[in-house]
């Protein structure tokens, strides 16, 4: 393998890019138990070590063979709080006890802390290049202290004496095996803390990416549900301009044509304080269906009713309440004529509930309009609908053959919902004078979620 992919294949497994930091835990009571455990094991192995004799040959005085043993459980406390620091205070205490009593440095227990203070330091490093240099130099010199053991001190003569009456049976020396193999477990000793640790590592590098993720998630759907409740009070916003726009209207020209006739006759009077009372009444129950939905929103912010349903609506309206919109109007004083062209029988009748509740709004508002905003007497609704492919679209036309009534301009937010509602099915919108005279309100929108091509 090139050098090159192998230093590129070691920094991806040690992360060297990886700029995030392992949260450094409080010392807590698992740290202070852990280490009154090593302290307890250690001292126990130590005395049965003494009493089958493999303390023999060491000459210092029993408490201070008590205090190597025991002090390992010091830096072990802190291991994860300082885990570079326990480490090089491990490789030192390793050093120091093996230099002066290598018999207690080779307990089973002083062993397996050693490993722990190791594989900490790498599973707990805080920045991977500090711990990469820190575990790399732990490791170079305690190989080359091995290498001076066996080369000059008396690694040699120890495997001398311990091979002395062995007949060399493999291909290899007594002292050449007891050298490899010496090197081999240390090899295997030192990489397994440190593959171990980064290993440890990784993972729980995995455990908190999956938790940012989480996170986000839920931020994201919280989101998500935060605009679907704004967008659905912006839309009953423009149902409720609609609504109290029409009637209101509607009941402002009846009111009117009824004071004028009261006196002269007083049978018309009555028919149009009917018309009055009916729109009142029709406005009424439509606005607390919308104040109830929006009741029903800041109890269930989800949008939903006891048991996950939805709460329940009366019908929308849709392009089947047109003609009774434009016979209402004409019996307001606005004569309107209602026309339906289809591209093949029955297409009006496929039409999506919401894009049909949109044409319906939409015509409403313009007559609205008209009715408030100009000196027209006949209004003019036509209601496209082309199935055909590859481009399947829906078109609703508002005419008029008015002209701006003085002193009434309005606010702008009926024109503003009817740009709105065409917006949000991707439509495109025609409002204005026309040439020839009057005022249209023209939408056209796609039929199957295509967008109309500006």
């Amino acid at each position: 393998m090139p050098p090159v992919r192998l230093r590129a294949r070691l920094a991806g497994f040690f992360a060297l890019d990886d700029d995030w930091e392992r949260p450094r835990p409080a010392l807590g009571w698992p740290d202070v138990a852990f280490a009154l455990g090593v302290a307890v094991v250690a001292l126990g192995l130590l005395e049965l070590s003494r009493g089958v004799g493999a303390l023999d040959a060491t000459t210092q005085p029993q408490w201070l063979q008590w205090l190597a043993t025991g002090s390992i459980a010091v830096p072990l406390l802190l291991r994860r709080r300082f885990p570079l620091g326990v480490g090089l205070l491990a490789a030192l205490h390793m050093f120091v006890v093996g230099v002066t009593m290598p018999a207690v440095m080779g307990l089973l227990a002083l062993q397996v802390s050693y490993f722990v203070a190791y594989f900490s330091a790498v599973a707990w490093a805080r920045e991977r290049r500090s711990m990469l240099v820190v575990m790399g130099g732990i490791v170079a010199v305690m190989f080359a202290w091995v290498a001076w053991q066996i080369a000059l001190g008396s690694g040699v003569d120890q495997i001398l004496a311990q091979t002395r009456e062995i007949r060399a049976r493999g291909p290899l020396s007594p002292v050449a095996s007891g050298v490899l193999l010496t090197l081999f477990v240390n090899a295997v000793y030192f990489g397994g803390a440190v593959v171990g640790g980064q290993v440890a590592w990784r993972g729980a590098r995995q455990r908190a990416r999956l938790a940012e993720q989480a996170r986000t998630i839920a931020e994201q759907a919280e989101g998500l549900r935060r605009r679907a409740v704004v967008d659905e009070r912006l839309r009953i916003a423009r149902e409720l301009h609609d609504v109290v726009g029409h009637h209101v209207s509607v009941i402002g020209i009846q009111a009117g044509a009824a004071r004028r006739v009261i006196d002269s006759d007083p049978a018309a009077a009555a028919a149009a304080l009917g018309r009055i009372e009916a729109s009142s009444r029709e406005g009424v129950a439509q606005m607390r269906q919308l104040l109830g939905t929006l009741r029903d929103m800041e109890e269930r912010p989800g949008g939903a009713g006891p048991g996950g349903a939805e709460t329940a609506r009366a019908p929308e309206p849709g392009l089947d309440d047109l003609p009774a919109l434009a016979d209402e109007r004409s019996a307001a004083g606005l004569a309107t004529h209602y026309e339906l062209v289809e591209s093949c029988p029955g297409a009006a009748g496929r039409l999506p509930g919401p894009l049909a509740l949109s044409l319906f709004r939409i015509a409403q508002e313009a007559l609205a309009n008209t009715a408030k905003h100009s000196t027209a007497t006949e209004a003019r609704v036509v209601v496209r609908v082309d199935d055909s492919r590859p481009g399947p679209h829906v078109e609703v036309e508002v005419v008029d053959n008015g002209r701006p009534r003085r002193g009434t301009s309005g606010s702008g937010l009926g024109q503003l919902g009817i740009r709105e509602r065409a917006a949000s099915h991707g439509g495109e919108v025609e409002i204005g004078p026309r040439v020839t005279g009057g005022y249209r309100v023209r939408v056209r929108m796609p039929w199957g979620g295509e967008r109309v091509d500006a």
